[in-house]
C-alpha cells in the first residue's frame, strides 16, 4: 500500500457532483481527442480511474480502458456507469498494481500522482507505467505547477478559488515540497459549510523528466493543457508526454 490517501464512500458519493463541471462533454473534449490519438488503435490504461470521469468517456469513444484503483468506494460508482467486461477495473495502488497485457496508452489526469505522498513511490509510478507500455507507447501526466511565485515570504497560503459555494486555499512546506488543500464547500441551503482537507506531493516539470528517464522514458511533449497550448513560464499545469523507446 503506497501513501495515498484513501477516498472514502462520502467522498466518492459526493464526487460526481462536485467535479460536474469537469465532467461536461465540452470540458473533457480536448482531453478526450488527446488521449483517443495517443492509443490510436491500442489499449489504454487510467491509473487512479476513479469514478471514471475520463475513462468511461474514452472508452465510449471506442478506446478499450482498464483502470487501476484505490479507493473501493470510488470503484463502485464507476460500476454504475460501465460493467467489468465493458471497463475492467485492478484494486491497488498506481505505483505497484498491475493489470493483465499491455498498452499503447497510460495516462493520469487531474493532479493524480501528488497523491503520491513521497518522491520514491513517484518513481515507482513512472516504472509501474513503463512497464505495462508497449515499445513506443506513451505515459501521460496532467499536474498543476506549484504556485510558488504568490508565496511571498512568510506567507505558506495561496488561494484558488473563492465563491459563493466554496473556499479553497493550498498551504505549502516548501521543504519537504507538500501541499494541503483546504476545502469548505457550502452544504445545504441553511448556511453551513463542510470542511475537508487532501494532502499531496508537488513536483516540478524538470523532476518528473527526471523520474521519466529513470523508468526508461523520454519526454516527447509538454503542453500547458489539453487543447495544445504551448508550455510558458506563466503556465499553471501542464500536460507532459513521455515516450516508451521503441
Amino acid at each position: 500500500m503506497t501513501s495515498s490517501e484513501l477516498w472514502d464512500h462520502d467522498t466518492a458519493e459526493r464526487y460526481d457532483a462536485e467535479e460536474a463541471a469537469l465532467s461536461s462533454a465540452a470540458f473533457l473534449r480536448p482531453t478526450l481527442d488527446f488521449l483517443a490519438e495517443l492509443a490510436g488503435d491500442g489499449r489504454a490504461l487510467e491509473f487512479a480511474i476513479g469514478t471514471g470521469r475520463v475513462g468511461v468517456p474514452l472508452r465510449e469513444r471506442g478506446v478499450p480502458v482498464t483502470g487501476i484503483e484505490l479507493s473501493a468506494h470510488m470503484a463502485a460508482v464507476l460500476r454504475r456507469k460501465a460493467d467489468e467486461d465493458t471497463l475492467p477495473v485492478v484494486m491497488g495502488d498506481m505505483a505497484t498494481t498491475t493489470a493483465p497485457g499491455r498498452f499503447t496508452l497510460v495516462y493520469l489526469v487531474y493532479n493524480t500522482i501528488s497523491n503520491l505522498l513521497t518522491q520514491d513511490e513517484q518513481v515507482e509510478c513512472f516504472r509501474n507505467a513503463a512497464r505495462h507500455l508497449e515499445p513506443g507507447g506513451r505515459f501521460v501526466i496532467e499536474l498543476l505547477v506549484p504556485p510558488l511565485r504568490f508565496l511571498p515570504p512568510g506567507q505558506v497560503a495561496v488561494p484558488f478559488d473563492v465563491s459563493d459555494g466554496h473556499l479553497g486555499f493550498d498551504t505549502f512546506d516548501v521543504v519537504e515540497q507538500m501541499l494541503v488543500s483546504h476545502h469548505f464547500t457550502r452544504d445545504g441551503d441553511d448556511g453551513r459549510y463542510r470542511r475537508g482537507n487532501s494532502r499531496h506531493r508537488y513536483a516540478w516539470p524538470a523532476e518528473l523528466d527526471l523520474m521519466a528517464r529513470i523508468a526508461g522514458l523520454t519526454l516527447e511533449r509538454r503542453v500547458a493543457d489539453w487543447d495544445g497550448a504551448p508550455f510558458t513560464q506563466d503556465s499553471a499545469k501542464h500536460v507532459s508526454v513521455w515516450r516508451k523507446p521503441a
